[in-house]
């Protein structure tokens, strides 16, 4: 499969020259920030990976402490973010979410809503690589109810293979009555089905609950669930509908209004400009008056500003 990335692997590639470039970029009075920006973004994360090997080889230095040591504020934590390996990148994320001060539900509702079953198994071994500790202990001591009976099923990434064609109908059935044919919310039948089937039979379950009920699934999430579990329950079904539409709408939600939610955006330009950045642009462009380059243009500034664009890689005008 083609990758849908902004962001490719450079060609005519060489580890040594770029770490010589960068150390250049830093070395001396002043840091050349556009130096930097214009090669980390030119690169694949594998070419990022090796470059921070060769720099450590040339000058007995970790690349990252010293790009640190050099950068500031928004523009260093999306640099840092995108010489961090994919997979520790989200571990890291998942980790802070939940161990700082209070739990940031937003970054485990994004990730484990939208990561492939492989990609989530990848994390819960790599978590324990890294910390010694149960991913999926972890969440659970740190939120409750329904929420974490839904993350913790989300952590298990043991959804149904393709589409259970007998299913569709009494799935479709079971959440009508679940919710709307119902007085009060059996939560528990929404987290079973949208946490257990695959996206491609919830898919098919939603057309026929929209025939059934006269209402698109979201709607209903809407109107009987609150807080963090419709948080939860609407990231499942926005991604088993289309991963690209449900990472428009984050970035969107990100820079609309007042203030800029900074981590949000750019977690998913990090993690997603080799990936779908493409088809999330397209995505975007559906849901705003205005392209995903004219509001990074409008909501952000400086380097940080420059190299969002980069991983941007285009304008849908």
């Amino acid at each position: 499969m083609a990758s849908r990335g902004t962001v490719k692997a450079s060609g005519n590639f060489n580890a040594n020259e770029d770490a010589e470039t960068l150390y250049k970029a830093m070395k001396g009075l002043g840091t050349d920030e556009d130096a930097i920006l214009q090669l980390l973004t030119s690169r694949s994360n594998t070419q990022r990976q090796q470059i921070k090997a060769a720099y450590k080889t040339l000058h007995g230095k970790d690349l990252v402490s010293d790009l640190k040591g050099e950068l500031g504020g928004k523009f260093e934590t999306l640099i840092v973010g995108l010489m961090t390996a994919p997979l520790a990148y989200d571990v890291t994320s998942l980790r802070n979410a939940i161990k700082g001060a209070g739990t940031d539900e937003k970054v485990l509702v994004e990730i484990l809503a939208s990561r492939t079953a492989q990609q989530v198994k990848d994390i819960v071994a790599a978590y324990r690589e890294e910390y010694d500790d149960s991913l999926e202990e972890d969440i659970a001591g740190d939120t409750s109810g329904h929420f974490k009976r839904l993350l913790v099923i989300l952590l298990q990434a043991s959804r149904q293979q393709g589409v259970q064609q007998g299913n569709i109908e009494s799935d479709a059935q079971a959440l009508f009555k679940a919710g709307e044919q119902k007085f009060g919310t059996d939560e528990q039948q929404f987290i079973t089905i949208l946490g257990n089937r695959s996206a491609e039979h919830l898919r098919k379950v939603f057309d026929a609950y929209m025939k059934l009920s006269g209402y698109e699934i979201e709607e209903s999430i809407q109107r009987e669930t609150s807080g963090s579990l419709r948080d939860l329950l609407l990231a499942v079904v926005k991604c088993a509908r289309s991963v690209p539409a449900y990472f428009a709408e984050t970035l969107y939600y990100s820079m609309k209004g007042a203030g800029t939610d900074d981590q949000t955006l750019i977690r998913v330009m990090v993690t997603r400009s080799e990936v779908d950045m493409l088809d999330i642009r397209s995505e975007f462009r559906k849901i705003s008056p205005k392209s995903l380059h004219a509001m990074i243009m409008g909501d952000t500034g400086g380097d940080y500003r420059k190299a969002l664009l980069l991983l941007c890689g285009g304008d849908d005008a």
